[in-house]
């Protein structure tokens, strides 16, 4: 199975592919769409390259499902505002290809990725370098959207075999969001 990660943000959105064979994870691509060429003020825009490049990226390693970051409300409430519209056009560059879209938490890939759900982001980038046998560290953007993709490797499956014993169907929650 091939899993696509999105670390969504409107400055650098992170993506990550990897191959899932049981166990065994198999690095493929990781990278960044980035907006920072384009005015701040001029939202749409953005979020347009947004979209495009997360369906270019879904086109080119044709991924059997996505993984995309839960954003939760921080500090900044235009901020969060701001990073909800990202998401939003990450998640819809998604569905109109037709994938599936799990959705994690920062605190659940964390954990499956490093053990512990307060890891810093290099402590993240260190983890995804040792579990996909790769000779460096990925960025950090592309690190968390790995870590999303091997969350969902080894989560997925007994999720979805739960939510079938719950009679919930799937590993979505009813309203979409997967648990």
């Amino acid at each position: 199975m091939r899993i696509l990660g999105i670390d969504p943000g409107l400055q650098i959105t992170g993506f990550g592919v990897i191959d899932a064979n049981g166990p065994h994870l198999t690095y493929v691509a990781s990278g960044t769409i980035k907006t920072t060429q384009l005015d701040t003020r001029n939202l749409p825009a953005r979020l347009k390259v947004l979209f495009d490049g997360v369906r270019e990226v879904v086109q080119r390693y044709q991924p059997d499902l996505a993984s995309v970051e839960i954003v939760f409300v921080n500090v900044n409430p235009q901020a969060t505002l701001l990073l909800g519209q990202a998401r939003g056009a990450c998640v819809t560059g998604l569905v109109c290809c037709d994938l599936p879209v799990a959705e994690y938490t920062a605190l659940q890939m964390k954990k499956a990725v490093a053990g512990y759900g307060k890891a810093g982001k290099a402590e993240v980038q260190q983890m995804v370098m040792r579990l996909l046998r790769l000779p460096a560290p990925p960025g950090k953007d592309a690190a968390d959207a790995l870590g999303l993709a091997i969350t969902h490797a080894h989560a997925g499956t007994a999720m979805a075999r739960l939510a079938e014993a719950a009679g919930t169907g799937g590993h979505r929650y009813r309203s979409g969001r997967s648990r």
